[in-house]
This record gives structure tokens, C-alpha cells and sequence, in this order.
């Protein structure tokens, strides 16, 4: 479904009952005649029936006018009398006014949440959707891939598999992550013949998605000393591929 959002705004302010009279005929006249915008009502009013149900409306207590005219009624003859009418009046009125500010204000915060959620739910429903998934390939030069690395953000998991690369006779190609918040460069263990994963649990995602990964030639079994021996033989970053 195809709407322009001032369109689904309103659409949204129909379904919370925000709107005053002639916008809200107007969007009932078009909605007969617009089956997006009719599919939009209908799409806000499924979504904020929960909404409803978990928050409803703000009732204020009974109305306090009859209790409190009861109570002046039981107060003895003598101080009745010295309470003049147009004083009684007057706090009657000052009451009514009171609490009509009251409910006033109830109804206007009822009404600010609502939108409010209606705000926060319609920036959750249309923000992009970060990536998870990520893909390096590893390369010497331009046209030459050697290595691909694999990344799942959300199981903080890498893999990486050979795609033309071999090690020299004799030799074992290791993985390396490379970042300036990490300092030297950290091993990501041997590159076998085979696929093989790798655990990322220990580095924040942030850097996982930015770090530059590097292979670099080592003797058998890989780095004796924990760091690169040379300049990496390949080298690449990783680009999402999807959400």
C-alpha cells in the first residue's frame, strides 16, 4: 500500500477519534472513495485496539457537587444561617469551574499520549531495518578474490571459507582483525581447506562492521608470537548484505 504520510497521520488521528468534526467528515467522505486511505483507517485501528484495551479512557471520581451540598444541608441551623446564599453560590461555581479544569486537562493528557504512541509506534514501524548479515571478500588486488568472510552480527559468529586462495607448501594462512580501538591486530585463528566459524562475542559490533580483516602467510599452525609475521597477503572490509 502506497500513502502519502500526512495521509497516514490523519489516518492514525481518525482511528484515536483526535480529529474535530469537519476534518474527520471529510476524511469519512474520502475514504469511501479512497481504498488505500479506508485500508490506512482500518490498518491504525487494528494497531491501536490493544492501545485501548491496555490504557483506558480517564474517568474523574463521581461528581463531588451533591456530597458537598449534603454536607453544608447537615450543618447545624445556627451556622446555616450565617452562610449567605450568594457565598454558597459562589463556591458552587468556583467548584464546577474547578473541576471542568480537571477534566479538561485529563482529556488533553489522554489525548498527548495517544499521539504519542501513536508517534513512537509510526517511527518503529517505518525506521530502516539495521543489518545483521556482512561480507568480505578478501583479495590481493582488484578482480582476485581469495577469501570470504561471512558475519551474523546478531550471534556474533564469523566465518570465512576459501574461495581461490591456497597456502604456500609448507605454510598457513591466519585471520586478522584490524582496528584502531583494539590496538595491534587480533588473531581470528588458521584458515583451514575447509569452512570454519569463529566466535566475535569478545568485540563490540560496532567494530566487527567497521574493522578491516587481513590474512597474512605464518608458519604451520599459524603466528608463534600472537602477531602478523608479514603484510597481509589479502585484505578486505565487510559490506551488508542484508537485513
Amino acid at each position: 500500500m502506497t500513502i502519502a504520510p500526512d495521509d497516514d497521520f490523519a489516518a492514525a488521528e481518525f482511528a484515536l477519534g483526535t480529529l474535530d468534526p469537519g476534518e474527520r467528515a471529510t476524511l469519512a467522505a474520502r475514504r469511501l472513495r479512497e481504498p488505500e486511505l479506508d485500508e490506512a483507517i482500518r490498518a491504525w485501528e487494528e494497531r491501536l485496539a490493544p492501545l485501548a484495551e491496555a490504557a483506558p479512557p480517564i474517568e474523574p471520581p463521581g461528581d463531588p457537587f451533591a456530597a458537598i451540598e449534603a454536607r453544608i444541608r447537615r450543618t447545624s441551623p445556627a451556622l446555616a444561617a450565617q452562610t449567605a446564599a450568594p457565598q454558597h453560590d459562589a463556591v458552587v461555581v468556583a467548584l464546577r469551574r474547578s473541576v471542568m479544569r480537571w477534566r479538561a486537562g485529563a482529556l488533553a493528557a489522554s489525548c498527548l499520549a495517544a499521539l504519542l504512541a501513536v508517534g513512537l509506534f509510526a517511527r518503529e514501524t517505518t525506521r530502516e531495518a539495521a543489518p545483521h548479515q556482512y561480507v568480505a571478500i578478501l583479495q590481493k588486488d582488484a578482480g582476485s578474490p581469495a577469501i570470504e568472510v561471512t558475519v551474523d552480527l546478531d550471534r556474533a559468529e564469523l566465518r570465512v571459507r576459501p574461495v581461490a586462495a591456497q597456502a604456500p607448501p609448507g605454510k598457513s594462512y591466519e585471520l586478522w582483525i584490524i582496528d584502531a580501538s583494539l590496538g595491534a591486530p587480533k588473531s581470528l585463528g588458521v584458515i583451514g581447506a575447509a569452512p570454519q566459524a569463529a566466535s566475535l562475542s569478545a568485540y563490540d559490533p560496532a567494530v566487527v562492521e567497521n574493522a578491516t580483516y587481513a590474512v597474512t602467510v605464518e608458519p604451520p599452525g599459524g603466528s608463534p608470537n600472537g602477531k602478523p609475521s608479514g603484510p597481509p597477503a589479502f585484505v578486505g572490509k565487510l559490506i551488508p548484505v542484508g537485513p
